[in-house]
């Protein structure tokens, strides 16, 4: 009576056995060798989610920012590559573990008859008193597994690399966001500027309306001739032609916020008056050195100086010999109706150590590439600490310097709009020319708009700073 696998469990345990067997072997032939392995410092959380809220508090900055950590491009972008860095650990993850695969097969084979295993299976019985056939047919179903035994690290060098460069796509979508703020506020604080300059030009041209009808009076009374109706009118030209241009300036700007937002919709929600009354945000004034080390660019920059320490490791790896562990288990029959027999049974288990002899050039290529990338990488990571620096040095310097010249502008323009109502009193009563009239009304114009410069370049100057810090 034939006996078959499903009933025959010793003969399943002994198989289940050879396979464990197997693999503890292998696990131990990888941990043989295996050199303590530092995995690259995870990332501290990143600060710049929470502490944007805190920098700028306008309500109506923090909803466009919101939509735009929601629906920016090259925010998105970043997100995918962090998902293609994953990707590539599991790739590397894996490359450490047995491949195990199923295999079935069917096949048929004939022998000559004036060979030797022709002539020797034309007289051996095989099954049931029966004689090997001429056509043999061949079914095979079973496990197959290989196993690279990772002696050296490589493997585990390319795992530390390929994790080193997750977290170093995590600080790159880090610092885009830091951008992202740092560019819209930027963006947005431009915006409320030019909406200033706007509301500082409109008040102007109804002076200077104002100022229009009193000298067309005047000349009518003989007071004033042509040539100063004339002057005035051109003025009020130049000043609605200073309007046209502002606005034009507007919508590009716009333009820009919505490309920030990934949004076309226009026009952007703001207070436009809000810019002269609003609160300046402020960062600390003194920024000490480890501050720096938040900076996304500067920590992207580190993460990707070990992974290119791991890909040298990896490399060096390659130039010593590699063993690997094949096996299969299985059945075989050459037919269908006997395949499940115990007698069917097959293994094979196959250690082999290959060492690269000739044509290492390919070899030597790629560790050559691996040490002039480590290099290229830690230039970049120093540049990136020199650059983290300078732009905090720089902002906390402007910072000093725009305090000071807003209080300068601030005292200029009190004085110049004093003027322009004096030199408006002293036209009508004839003290003053026509002339000094357009001179002080022009000087105060250029200097309110001087103010308004110099506010925006504070608000945007601590956008720049909140930048520089990493966000934090």
């Amino acid at each position: 009576m034939r006996e078959t696998l499903h009933l025959n469990w010793p003969f399943l345990s002994a198989c289940i056995s050879f396979m464990t067997l197997m693999l503890t072997s292998c696990e131990d032939l990888r941990r043989f060798g295996k050199k303590t392995e530092q995995a690259p410092e995870k990332t501290a959380s990143f600060t710049g989610v929470s502490q944007w809220r805190k920098h700028f508090t306008d309500p109506r900055l923090q909803a466009l920012t919101e939509q735009a950590l929601n629906n920016n491009r090259d925010l998105k972008i970043a997100l995918q590559r962090i998902e293609m860095a994953k990707a590539q650990i599991t790739a590397a993850r894996s490359m450490l573990a047995p491949k195990v695969s199923g295999v079935a097969g069917a096949g048929i084979q004939r022998f000559g008859l004036y060979t030797m295993d022709g002539a020797g299976n034309s007289t051996t019985p095989i099954y049931d008193g029966r004689i090997v056939p001429r056509d043999i047919q061949d079914y095979t179903v079973g496990l197959q597994t290989s196993w690279e035994i990772d002696l050296w690290g490589k493997l585990r060098s390319k795992k530390a690399s390929a994790t080193a460069r997750l977290l170093a796509s995590v600080e790159g979508r880090n610092l885009v966001q830091t951008h992202l703020i740092a560019d819209l506020a930027t963006a947005y604080y431009e915006l409320l500027a030019l909406d200033a300059e706007i509301i500082n030009i409109d008040e102007t041209i109804k002076i200077q309306r104002d100022a229009l009808e009193t000298v067309q009076t005047q000349k009518q009374a003989g007071a004033a001739n042509e040539l100063a109706v004339q002057q005035f009118e051109a003025l009020l030209f130049n000043l609605q032609g200073m309007r046209l241009d502002t606005q034009q300036r507007i919508v590009e700007q716009e333009g820009i916020i919505c490309t920030l937002l990934g949004d076309p919709q226009r026009p952007i929600a703001r207070n436009r008056s809000s810019l002269m009354h609003s609160t300046l945000p402020q960062l600390s004034s003194s920024v000490p050195a480890d501050m720096l080390k938040n900076r996304p660019d500067i920590r992207r920059a580190e993460f990707e100086l070990a992974a290119t320490k791991a890909d040298v490791k990896a490399a060096k790896a390659a130039f010593l010999p590699s063993v690997s562990i094949n096996g299969v288990l299985g059945l075989q029959a050459f037919q269908s109706n006997v395949l499940l027999n115990i007698h069917s049974a097959t293994y094979s288990a196959l250690g082999g150590l290959v060492a690269p002899l000739i044509n290492r050039k390919a070899i030597q290529a790629e560790f050559d590439h691996a040490s002039a990338s480590q290099l290229e990488a830690l230039n970049t990571y120093q540049q990136s600490i020199v650059n983290g620096y300078v732009e905090v040095h720089n902002q906390l310097a402007f910072i000093r310097i725009l305090k000071d010249l807003q209080a300068l502008k601030t005292k200029e323009v009190h004085l110049l709009i004093e003027s322009v109502g004096t030199a408006a009193d002293l036209f009508r009563t004839r003290r003053a020319t026509y002339i000094e009239v357009l001179n002080a009304q022009q000087n105060a114009l250029k200097a309110r708009l001087q103010l308004i410069g110099v506010t925006k370049r504070q608000f945007q100057v601590q956008a720049n700073l909140y930048r520089a810090l990493g966000g934090g």
